[in-house]
């Protein structure tokens, strides 16, 4: 299957600028592949829209799918000039680090990040992924899924990354009900011994694709800090809004992509 998958790479690398249109024999030759074979991968493609069939001639060219995810990947390139700059500005304002994740599957992707400029602080890694139901960042997501996706992940294997990470299924519901009632989320140590994480879903279209999250360690913040890490995230969270649908509709697009 893998083999299989890799051959079908290379068949789509072969559509260029300079080459835009291929006939089935003709790339079967050029790839040094059984025509069979060829021709079964360019009709799986054309059937996903990632190639286009002209009825004439008989050749192939990229399709719609195609377009899509490179039109997607245009605009991943300028998300963080957007985001980035509200990152920036909570962090400077809370002096503790601000990330952006978004949802992918049944995990939270880290997809933008700035580390407070303390000595002391938490490290997040861009790109890294983490379970939804460990942690502030994760959870306040989890909490807005429905109640289908939500009873379908808490019939899985929960793992458990410390002795605080919440894992009983019964408990987990409970705080998700809790995050819903008060629009927010807070955890402690649940995936990072003695750090503190405060978090707020992002929504685009009344659907939640990600959520926001102020992180520290646990002897820095204090009760009194939480109340104001809440207003900035949720200051944070209309500035986002403010740019639907710029922002927010590239990150659901984003999602949409990584599922």
């Amino acid at each position: 299957m893998l083999k299989t998958l890799s051959l079908s790479l290379e068949v789509l690398k072969m559509f260029t600028k300079d080459k835009p249109t291929w006939g089935g024999r003709e790339l079967a030759t050029a790839l040094n592949q059984n025509h069979t074979k060829i021709y079964r991968i360019l009709e799986t493609l054309e059937g996903h829209d990632f190639l286009t069939k002209d009825t004439e001639t008989k050749k192939y060219a990229l399709g719609i799918a195609i377009w899509e995810l490179g039109n997607t990947v245009a605009n991943n390139f300028h998300i963080n000039e957007l985001v980035q700059p509200i990152l920036e500005k909570l962090s400077e304002n809370t002096n503790e680090s601000a990330f952006l994740t978004v949802l992918d599957g049944e995990e939270g992707l880290t997809f933008a990040a700035v580390e407070a400029s303390t000595t002391v602080r938490f490290s997040v890694s861009v790109g890294s992924r983490t379970p939804l139901h460990a942690g502030a960042s994760y959870r306040s997501i989890l909490a807005y899924m429905s109640p289908t996706f939500i009873d379908n992940y808490l019939t899985k294997a929960i793992t458990k990354y410390t002795d605080k990470t919440m894992v009983d299924p019964q408990m987990i519901q409970e705080d998700l009900m809790k995050i819903k009632q008060q629009g927010y989320a807070v955890s402690e140590g649940e995936y990072t011994e003695d750090v503190i994480a405060v978090a707020i879903p992002i929504f685009h279209k009344e659907t939640v694709i990600g959520s926001i999250t102020i992180s520290g360690p646990k002897y820095r913040i204090q009760a009194e800090d939480i109340e104001v890490f809440i207003k900035e995230l949720t200051q944070a969270r209309e500035e986002l809004h403010a740019s639907v649908p710029v922002t927010t509709q590239l990150l659901s697009n984003e999602q949409c992509m990584n599922r």
